[in-house]
């Protein structure tokens, strides 16, 4: 199993972000450290002699959490579970200097990936994401970073209103230069309820045209897969051996616990989501040991749908004959659709195996739409 701890806070509200993120003038490490620990306690009950293989702190920015808080969930974690020999722990940070001044502390915590929210090598896309940091700073925490750990990602964001191919493939150029293992590489996608949103109903905001960027989306394929990092997801690319062991978690439909405000989790043929708005987990964690605020078991045909677009993901594909029988699900989708898209070169597939080709993959909604025999209630494009 996997466990993913989310931390709600930001220095700021960036404009295209609808993840649960919270700025606050003041927080109580101490009161957070000890409701953290006590909602990991709880899924701990639940999840009794399971091995560990990853722990992910999200966010938010997790790289605002001291890093003794850090260091005591990690602690935590291991004393409740046994951790495989390989244990994968991944914190996401902002390249803020006063962040990367806490790189040391933080692998010392025991943190040995760290994914870095670079979003630009260009201070004026910086600007207009709303990032905090300069360019300059994005490049001293990345050297920084590479120091400290002997596993580095970073993000990019692309895809932005005005980019060209000639912008992107000099932008990814210098990514793949920096000569790290692994790269997130997002289209900027406008989310509902962002200020971003906003903007666009105004007129104030015109995003890049689909087939603009779906050329984007090719070039970087190409780019990553000449340098060694082929893509393995839909907007992940890593060097073989190197892909994130969390994440292939949560895409191969693995169980994980989640603790910490906003946190979704799946363990028990149950999804569980946590309070969102840090004021109302701390209330929940008060009345009831926890900060769960949805635990509903998931039906046969619910598993199989979310198991089957996640794992579509996937550059693997998808074992479709592996998860009817595991979920008592066998009418997952219709084969003859299948056949037709193998035909036509979006899909391959291998006896019960399928996966997506490279034209498939700019078309994953539109084939979940064809071949699945449930609605998708998992939007498959990140």
């Amino acid at each position: 199993m996997a466990l993913y701890v989310h931390w709600p806070f930001c220095v700021s509200k960036c404009p295209y972000c609808d993840f649960n993120s919270h700025v606050r003038a003041e927080i109580d490490q101490d009161l957070w450290r000890n409701a953290l620990l006590a909602d990991l306690a709880h899924e701990a009950r639940l999840l009794p002699g399971r091995r560990l293989t990853s722990i992910f702190f999200g966010g938010g920015t997790p790289s605002l959490m001291d890093p003794a808080n850090v260091e005591a969930v990690i602690a935590a974690a291991r004393g409740h579970w046994t951790a495989s020999d390989d244990l994968e722990i991944t914190l996401e940070a902002n390249p803020n200097s006063v962040e990367a001044a806490r790189f040391a502390d933080l692998a010392a915590a025991g943190v040995n990936r760290l994914s870095l929210g670079l979003q630009s090598f260009d201070d004026s896309a910086l600007a207009f994401l709303g990032r905090a940091h300069s360019a300059a700073e994005g490049q001293r925490a990345l050297e920084i970073a590479q120091r400290q750990f002997g596993r580095v990602s970073f993000d990019l964001i692309y895809a932005l209103p005005g980019d060209t191919e000639e912008t992107w493939r000099r932008t990814l150029s210098l990514a793949l230069a920096a000569g790290t293992s692994h790269l997130s590489l997002y289209q900027l996608t406008i989310e509902p309820g962002t200020r971003f949103a906003a903007m666009v109903a105004r007129g104030d905001l015109q995003p890049l045209g689909a087939d603009e960027a779906a050329t984007l989306y090719e070039v970087t394929a190409e780019m990553t897969a000449a340098t060694g990092l082929p893509g393995y997801e839909i907007s992940n690319y890593a060097r073989p051996g190197h892909e994130s062991r969390h994440n292939l978690t949560y895409w191969r439909y693995g169980d994980y616990a989640g603790v910490g405000p906003g946190a979704h989790g799946r363990r028990l043929d149950q999804r569980t989501v946590r309070h969102r708005k840090p004021e109302n987990f701390l209330s929940a964690m008060g009345r009831n040991g926890h900060g769960i605020v949805e635990e509903a078991a998931l039906s046969p045909n619910e598993a199989a749908d979310e198991a089957l677009v996640m794992g579509l993901r996937l550059a693997e594909g998808v074992d479709v004959e592996a998860i009817a029988g595991r979920f008592g699900y066998p009418n997952l989708v219709d084969w003859q659709e299948v056949d037709r898209l193998v035909g036509s070169g979006h899909l391959a597939r291998e006896t019960g195996r399928i996966a997506l080709t490279d034209r498939g993959r700019l078309l994953l909604d539109h084939i979940l739409g064809r071949i699945a025999l449930v609605e998708p209630r998992v939007s498959a494009v990140a």
